[in-house]
């Protein structure tokens, strides 16, 4: 019988211990190490730049990189080609993050501290989408490395959801029941601030009003056309005359898309775009209705005919208190941004392209006080919110004082002061499901709070209807 070497067994199991015990500073550690390659990949995304369900090249790279992880990936979710899950681990409980990628047309912009469009390129990420899959990526897949090392039961999955601005692709996944099973959803967005605070935001509807008309020649035959782009502008004042008449916090904003071809030909098709907002999602529904009546006294009014198509529309975001704790506390820890002497180069000649009161540059470092507040704009996160308890932070990857969708937001979104504020949300993200995973009072609590908040007779019910995603909205 060979002699047991009970050294050799002390220092396996000392091995073992140390690996189950795997804590949030090694985290923070090995997200540090792979910055760099979560930053080349969030630059790739940036230069991808495409438009929201045109993300093609955006979301197989993401879906690479979660594959390469060892995540199984379901992918053309929700009738979505660019919508996907990616899905490690098994059981309870279930942690959701949320990964967006979409960019803005008309704001392709170079990386640089001045005004200048890329040439031949229609889009930017102006709201720093790829950062926002990138780090949410980043964190899921630190959270599954924890998730093994510490011998943990529960699963991670990723969501990359298209379209958030305009296209509500999160809905269609709400509305297919892909959160059905999910105990939390932890998601972030870029900022110019560091913010974990449980705020709201604001409903949001979106469509499409198409006027049809006649078209002449304006000069010769003018009394043989019936001009479409009369309609639109007929629409357009009828609305700048209801504003005086909806709730003050409602929001109305539209862009002309199609309005003729040429002066002389009176315009036989004419498009119009339009939002409306309010942080109630039935006064959403209520002005929606008035814009509808709206366009169809402007298509009588002018002898035109009109269509609408319902493009978007999502939920007010419900904070959860609970879960907002947990991110707010893992945030102070990981700290906000430092810049080097050349990024504060950078953010100081941003700054001065840049209106307003201006804060200081240590807003990007310091971690804003926590305030309950709705936001002035909207997202389809909203509708996660009402179905699972859900958090989220804004980390700065802007210089602050810069607002969202502008050119300057795109410039520092390329550069390394965009990328550190995105590791600064992976590592909050990361923390914070390693929280959730390790005490399941805060998802008990949370989803007590949630009931509480949504109500005993609430049902679902989306903005959309039975519509198909508006795949081709960006057309």
């Amino acid at each position: 019988m060979k002699p047991v070497n009970f050294l050799l067994i002390f220092l396996s199991l000392t091995s073992l211990i140390a690996l189950s015990q795997k804590t949030k500073s090694d985290i923070v550690a090995e997200l540090n190490a792979k910055e760099e390659f979560y930053s080349a990949q969030a630059l790739k995304i940036w230069g991808f730049a495409e438009v929201g369900y045109k993300e093609v090249q955006s979301s197989a790279l993401l879906q690479k990189i979660l594959s390469d992880a060892g995540f199984k990936i379901e992918s053309g979710v929700a009738g979505m080609p660019t919508a996907f899950t990616a899905t490690f681990g098994s059981g309870k409980p279930i942690i959701g993050i949320l990964g967006e990628y979409d960019a803005l047309p008309g704001l392709a912009q170079e990386a640089i501290t001045e005004q200048k469009p890329i040439v031949g390129q229609r889009a930017g990420h102006a709201c720093g989408h790829h950062l926002f899959g990138v780090a949410s990526a980043a964190a899921a897949i630190e959270v599954k490395n924890w998730l093994i090392t510490t011998r943990k039961s529960g699963t991670i999955r990723f969501y990359g959801t298209p379209a958030e601005e305009g296209g509500s692709g999160k809905v269609y996944m709400v509305r297919e029941g892909l959160f059905s099973d999910v105990d939390a959803v932890i998601n972030w967005h870029p900022g110019d601030a560091n913010d974990a605070s449980a705020g709201g935001s604001l409903a949001n509807k979106t469509g499409k009003f198409r006027f049809y008309g006649i078209a002449s020649h304006a000069a010769v035959a003018p009394e043989r056309g019936r001009s479409a782009l009369d309609a639109v502008e007929a629409m357009n004042i009828m609305t700048n005359m209801m504003r005086e008449h909806v709730s003050e916090k409602t929001r109305i904003h539209y862009v002309i898309t199609r309005g003729g071809e040429a002066p002389n030909v009176v315009p036989a098709f004419a498009e119009v775009y339009y939002y409306v907002r309010h942080p109630k999602r039935n006064e959403v529904k209520e002005t929606w209705d008035r814009l509808t009546r709206i366009a169809q006294g402007a298509a009588m009014a002018t002898d035109t005919r009109v269509e609408i198509e319902v493009t978007g529309g999502v939920y007010d975001l419900l904070p959860n208190q609970t879960l907002a704790a947990v991110m707010e506390k893992n945030l102070s820890e990981v700290g906000g941004v430092r810049y080097s002497a050349s990024e504060k180069e950078f953010a100081v000649r941003i700054q001065k392209s840049l209106s307003g009161n201006i804060p200081s540059l240590d807003q990007a470092f310091l971690i804003a006080p926590s305030k309950k507040a709705t936001e002035a704009g909207s997202t389809d996160v909203g509708d996660v919110s009402w179905v699972v308890p859900t958090v989220g932070l804004s980390a700065a990857t802007w210089v602050p004082g810069t607002p969202p969708h502008s050119w300057q937001a795109v410039a520092a979104g390329g550069t390394p002061i965009g990328t550190k504020g995105m590791m600064v949300a992976a590592k909050s993200m990361a923390l914070t499901a390693a929280d959730l995973f390790s005490d399941a009072s805060l998802i008990q609590n949370a989803w007590k709070e949630f009931k509480s908040s949504v109500g005993e007779n609430f049902k679902y019910e989306s903005l959309l209807g039975d519509r198909k995603p508006a795949l081709n909205y960006r057309d």
